[in-house]
């Protein structure tokens, strides 16, 4: 127990392996004691997120720190380490992963064990990349993540699964092969350590970080994912199971913007500089395109991908503004997309695991056949619209705020993805639940069970708690947000290159 509090976040991290690893000890044919151990399993991963997060302070840089000598004799240590923003992201991949085993209940018949293992390892690739202090061991986690999800769209996905599957790891590797490169290079510029802090302290020349900013910036890009490297997230998204969906769009998604945040942004200022216009112009292209895209869809599960797109184009929006209220809205917006664009998506799995089809044309007045459904469904298109007293006008809110006081033309083209946003939510929750029914199919529809309220509700409430009342939210987050405005804005400090391992 004194270990454990000792070291919260590796057991936090580790937790879901050890987890994974006793159920594959457990019989395949066990299918009621394997779901019932990891739903269990994952409510105490939960428990031991909320000890560390009880323990935080929240104003006080990077806390809870472990650090073990790893690879000495390349500059690898286990360094772990959390500020609020770090805290936030890990708490959500910890909430979210019970909610996928209770939604995902009855929805997954084959490869039970496989499918909940599969489920615990990305987990412990999530949390470990929000907690790493060490750059080589934030790449290991980042790489941890895409072999269980590659499996999970492979195996459980639909159509065209094992080609989207590709796509998939193909385009994160692609931005990771070049990120190592980045990693590499810059621990050898810095005294042959991977070192967070120490490279926030030595810091990188003006060319050194143009170039390394390029590659951290294209990895996390693809990971966010930003207009024109987004194209893998809408097949990905439709042809994985509803866990997989949920995961990416609540947790996986967020890697890549909190790559900018705590690396990308914070390590090479003097590219952001230079750089910033360009990342203004494709966020705020992502936020109108994604929208227009999301206008014409006839999937109702690819429409929710393309959302994606323009509400993450607000993310990155509010991170370039550097402007404390918009950078608040961006971090605050990280947790807001993944709490109601997750609810989304698990809402979809629902109705499609009723009636077998995704297609907006093949549904249509269904809100008289399953009333709740609708009800709950319609509640949270608001919230994604960004409706007052919901969780995303927070955040929409605050980046558009600080943009218009740093980057007014930006943001005034950005509003147009609220209004859009509006348009293509509301036309589908019309096409979908209202006017008559046209299919006789949809008569035997059935609505909401409870266990399916057990997994929406917690959303719906968070949803309003953050709508209603953010300052808690927001006030841990203040610290995190001086600190990254306070290494993003050293352009005046023009660095010259640090000395390498031979003293040259």
């Amino acid at each position: 127990m004194i270990w454990i509090i000792e070291h919260l976040l590796s057991t936090i991290i580790f937790l879901p392996l050890l987890l994974a690893v006793f159920l594959l000890v457990i019989p395949g044919t066990w299918e009621r004691a394997i779901r019932w151990v990891s739903l269990f399993g994952s409510l105490l991963i939960l428990g031991v997120t909320m000890l560390a997060w009880r323990a935080m302070s929240w104003n006080a840089g990077f806390e809870l720190q472990e650090v073990i000598p790893w690879i000495p004799s390349v500059g690898i240590t286990y360094k772990l380490g959390v500020d609020g923003t770090a805290m936030l992201l890990m708490w959500l991949a910890a909430f979210l992963v019970p909610i996928v085993f209770i939604g995902s209940w009855r929805e997954v018949s084959k490869n039970v064990k496989m499918f909940h293992v599969l489920i615990l390892l990305l987990e412990t690739g999530m949390l470990g990349v929000f907690a790493a202090l060490d750059v080589f061991l934030f790449y290991i986690f980042w790489e941890v993540v895409l072999i269980p999800m590659y499996f999970l769209i492979g195996m459980w996905g639909s159509g065209n699964r094992i080609r989207v599957a590709f796509k998939f790891i193909l385009y994160t590797m692609a931005g990771s092969v070049l990120m190592l490169a980045a990693i590499l290079y810059a621990a050898w510029q810095c005294g042959g350590t991977f070192d967070l802090l120490t490279w926030y302290d030595k810091g990188f020349n003006p060319i050194q970080q143009f170039w390394l900013f390029g590659a951290f910036a294209l990895a996390f890009a693809i990971k966010v994912p930003m207009f024109p490297v987004h194209t893998w997230l809408p097949d990905t998204h439709t042809e994985a199971p509803t866990a997989g969906s949920v995961l990416l769009a609540g947790v996986l998604l967020k890697m890549g913007t909190y790559g900018f945040f705590r690396f990308a942004m914070p390590l090479f200022p003097l590219a952001v500089v230079k750089f910033a216009p360009l990342m203004l112009t494709l966020s705020v292209i992502g936020i109108v395109y994604g929208a227009l895209v999301s206008l014409v869809q006839v999937d109702l599960k690819r429409l929710i991908a393309y959302s994606s797109v323009s509400h993450l184009g607000f993310v990155m929006l509010g991170l370039f503004s550097l402007e404390p209220h918009a950078v608040q809205g961006a971090i605050i917006q990280m947790i807001n997309h993944g709490l109601s664009t997750g609810a989304l998506f698990l809402m979809v799995g629902m109705i499609y695991h009723r009636r077998h089809s995704r297609l907006i044309a093949d549904y249509g007045g269904i809100a008289r056949i399953v009333p709740m459904f609708a009800a709950l469904f319609i509640f949270l298109s608001f919230a994604s619209v960004g409706m007052p007293g919901l969780n995303n006008f927070v955040g929409e809110f605050l980046v558009l705020l600080g943009t218009f006081q740093t980057q007014t033309p930006y943001a005034a083209i950005a509003v147009l993805g609220v209004i859009l946003a509006a348009g293509y939510m509301l036309w589908a929750v019309q096409r979908v639940f209202f006017g008559p029914i046209t299919h006789d199919e949809n008569r035997a529809l059935t609505d909401l069970t409870g266990r399916e309220y057990l997994a929406l509700l917690p959303l719906v409430a968070l949803i309003v708690a953050i709508g209603v009342y953010p300052k808690p939210w927001l006030s841990k987050i203040e610290s995190s947000t001086e600190q990254f405005l306070k290494l993003t804005k050293r352009v005046e400090m023009i660095v010259p290159v640090a000395k390498n391992t031979t003293g040259e």
